[in-house]
């Protein structure tokens, strides 16, 4: 098993005639051209080209959650039609465009090739596969019904993602919009307000105050423009590496983004979502509540929200209701705390969670458009605002010039 996953892989592209003498062609990964014939062989397929793809455009990338999601769809799919695990894996890798994600599919691919446990074979990669994805994927080899929880995982993870792509749509617009916002307004004052500035100078006359600041604060844009894009830069990488670094400084930009208006109440909903989600997928795969709500809290996204079902969890340990540890943490509305409290007594709380993460997740769609179509106007505000604020500081001059004329 060491030396099959030591030995060093690469994609190639071929070219070929099956059986019947109809051209085909595809990727595989093997680690030689002799290797790529010989399995096309395998498979009755004539090879009449194989070349290696060129690594220097191919090693870029990465891969990305979307990547895990769609190979666990791929995996689910693949296994529950009865195609054996490592020829699943064959096919995915070959199909992948990502070399990254080639990459992985094929070491896992190895791994399992040596008699290793899919779930142990995941574990490898935690970058890539979570404790959460590894006991679901251990829960269904233990069970005999991997099939079923792989299609359960691959449920999850598009509804994890769809939700995260929706939050960051969110995100996305303004703070692009204000980006833009800025380098329109510095270009201005470096460009623009200085050749206003020089013809100014000729008039004589005092200049009114709104123009007098604005090209002030050009003058200091030009002289000190280096300084303040340094500290610019260096504040916003101090946040983020504090952010990164800093579980108390993460807990106070999350707790304080779940109060922002208009965004906070996305985040809210975000946050049960995937609560909701998670724990119906943990649940129905029979993973008892106390190491479920664990494995729950670090898929919220959110810490304030972490702490809090990790307070939960604390509590359901000591045999406390589900439903009451919720309220206690102040956390989730009613309506969840109630639809919880009926799955509970009924004994399908998967199927209730289930419904709440619906409701959420349709809940966060409906707030991102909303908030697109309240907060296009409110950009293009400010936008008018500080571009015609410094055009109309430019101008007054001139109008004043008329007038006295």
């Amino acid at each position: 098993m060491a030396q099959s996953a030591a030995i060093k892989q690469f994609p190639f592209n071929w070219e070929g005639t099956d059986r019947a003498g109809k051209k085909v062609k595809g990727k595989t990964v093997a680690a030689n051209e002799s290797a790529v014939r010989t399995e096309l062989r395998r498979q009755g397929v004539l090879a009449t080209r194989v070349r290696k793809q060129n690594q220097l455009f191919t090693n870029k990338g990465k891969v990305t959650p979307g990547d895990i999601a769609v190979f666990s769809r791929q995996l689910a799919t693949m296994m529950s039609a009865g195609i054996p695990m490592v020829q699943a894996f064959d096919i995915i890798g070959a199909g992948h465009e990502n070399p990254a994600m080639q990459k992985l599919v094929l070491a896992i691919k190895s791994e399992v090739e040596g008699g290793t446990a899919l779930a142990q074979a995941l574990a490898k990669h935690p970058l890539h596969f979570d404790d959460l994805y590894v006991n679901l994927v251990a829960a269904g080899e233990q069970a005999g019904a991997l099939e079923t929880l792989l299609d359960k995982i691959a449920t999850y993870k598009e509804k994890t993602e769809a939700i995260k792509k929706k939050i960051k749509k969110a995100l996305f617009y303004p703070a692009a919009v204000v980006v833009v916002a800025i380098v329109v307004t510095a270009i201005l004052l470096v460009f623009v307000i200085p050749e206003f500035e020089s013809l100014f100078q000729g008039f004589g006359a005092d200049l009114p105050a709104f123009t007098r600041l604005v090209i002030d604060l050009s003058n200091m844009v030009r002289s000190q423009g280096w300084i303040i894009l340094i500290l610019l830069v260096g504040s916003i990488s101090g946040f983020i590496y504090a952010k990164k670094r800093h579980r108390g400084v993460q807990h106070f930009i999350d707790r304080v983004s779940l109060k922002i208006p208009i965004i906070g109440p996305i985040l809210n909903k975000s946050a049960i979502a995937r609560y909701s989600r998670t724990l119906s997928t943990t649940f129905a795969a029979g993973v008892p509540l106390v190491e479920a709500l664990e494995s729950v809290a670090g898929a919220c996204g959110n810490i304030v929200y972490e702490e809090g079902v990790l307070k939960m969890r604390d509590e359901v340990a000591t045999g406390q209701r589900l439903q009451r540890s919720m309220e206690d943490t102040e956390l989730f509305p009613n309506m969840v705390v109630q639809m919880i409290a009926v799955g509970e007594e009924s004994g399908s709380l998967d199927e209730m969670s289930g419904k709440v993460a619906d409701f959420y997740e349709e809940e966060v769609d409906n707030a991102v458009d909303s908030m697109s179509s309240l907060i296009e106007p409110l950009i293009m505000s400010i936008l008018g605002v500080l571009v015609g604020g410094l055009v109309v500081a430019m101008y007054l001059p001139i109008f004043k010039m008329g007038q006295v004329v």
